[in-house]
């Protein structure tokens, strides 16, 4: 457990590293898949558009929507964009950047796809023979003896070696349309390099500060969701670990005494006086539920405090230093002033 346990927090403390070699092993998932994927085209006029389009457009949809599922940030996301205002004010721009990073890494895989299946060109193939115009590719005298209807069922069956009679002219047409098809991938695949390359190139031309304050503030709201939730964690355990020692407590003398001899002999008294610490002055559960609904509707505003130990450190120091000037002033020095003149006399 414990190795799972640092494996874990491991992944949570890299998790942008941890989301980047996702996004990199979905996009190569996704090119082995299709290379795996046996292309079957169903040859008829009625269906070959339909199931081609649909090969290109909906895994890349479902690998889409796998990204948002497998990024954590999507649950940041829709609780700070429906949570309450409260206390603490709600900043978009912070929201528009979270969204962004979130969507730019689920796009990685669908761009893999749908590269890679116009560079096979199977689909494309299936997709548009019956488009094709056979009096480009030879003097084919029996096409024109053919219906309307004849004409496309020959043509749908083009991408299908077994069904097409004539594989001279299934070669060429096929070798056609495949050579339409990679043009389009690597059109595609420059298309969202250059698309790539100038949000990279743009985004240092807008104020640098305003950027730098939108990545802190969202790396500041999931680092302070994880917080939250390790020390209701913390608080959880200790809440539970006094009740039961409470419990066993108000059972019986030799049941406290038990209790007691193995609580000394494993936690210890410093284990017990930390459980009692960790409550934080909260020892019930309608307490626990109150402090719980303000996190949500009454989020504490960002604007920390000093402690008092610190400003009474401060009005110390302060009432030191006025002194020490109020001093020299009025030509008198204080001790510790005259002990580092004298130790500095005796080096020289």
């Amino acid at each position: 457990m414990d190795k799972f346990r640092m494996m874990f927090q491991f992944l949570q403390s890299n998790q942008e590293s941890f989301m980047n070699g996702i996004c990199g092993i979905m996009a190569l998932a996704s090119a082995q898949m299709y290379s795996a994927f046996e292309f079957s085209c169903p040859c008829m006029p009625e269906y070959n558009y339909t199931y081609s389009v649909g090969l290109i457009i909906v895994p890349p949809i479902w690998f889409f929507l796998l990204g948002f599922v497998l990024n954590n940030n999507v649950s940041v996301l829709a609780e700070e964009w429906r949570r309450p205002t409260g206390s603490r004010s709600k900043d978009p721009t912070i929201l528009r950047y979270m969204f962004c990073s979130i969507t730019q890494r689920s796009l990685i895989a669908p761009a893999v796809w749908v590269s890679v299946t116009l560079m096979d060109g199977k689909s494309f193939l299936c997709a548009f023979s019956i488009n094709l115009d056979i009096e480009k590719f030879g003097n084919y005298s029996f096409v024109r003896e053919m219906s309307e209807t004849e004409k496309l069922k020959l043509l749908a069956r083009i991408p299908c070696k077994d069904l097409f009679e004539h594989q001279e002219l299934r070669v060429a047409a096929s070798r056609y349309i495949k050579c339409i098809s990679q043009a389009c991938g690597w059109m595609f695949l420059l298309m969202m390099t250059f698309t790539a390359f100038l949000i990279r190139a743009i985004r240092p031309c807008f104020t640098q500060a305003a950027f730098l304050k939108t990545k802190y503030w969202s790396h500041y709201i999931d680092i302070e969701r994880k917080m939250f939730d390790e020390t209701c964690k913390e608080h959880a355990k200790s809440f539970a670990k006094v009740c039961i020692h409470q419990y066993f407590e108000n059972i019986s003398g030799e049941m406290q005494s038990l209790h007691r001899h193995h609580v000394g002999k494993d936690d210890g008294e410093d284990d017990d006086r930390s459980d009692e610490d960790k409550l934080l002055g909260i020892r019930a559960q309608n307490d626990m539920n109150k402090v719980l609904w303000n996190w949500h509707t009454q989020k504490p505003a960002l604007a920390l405090r000093k402690n008092q130990s610190d400003g009474e450190s401060e009005e110390k120091l302060s009432g030191k230093m006025n002194g020490t000037l109020n001093g020299f002033a009025n030509g008198h020095a204080c001790d510790v002033q005259k002990r580092e003149w004298a130790v500095y006399y005796s080096k020289v």
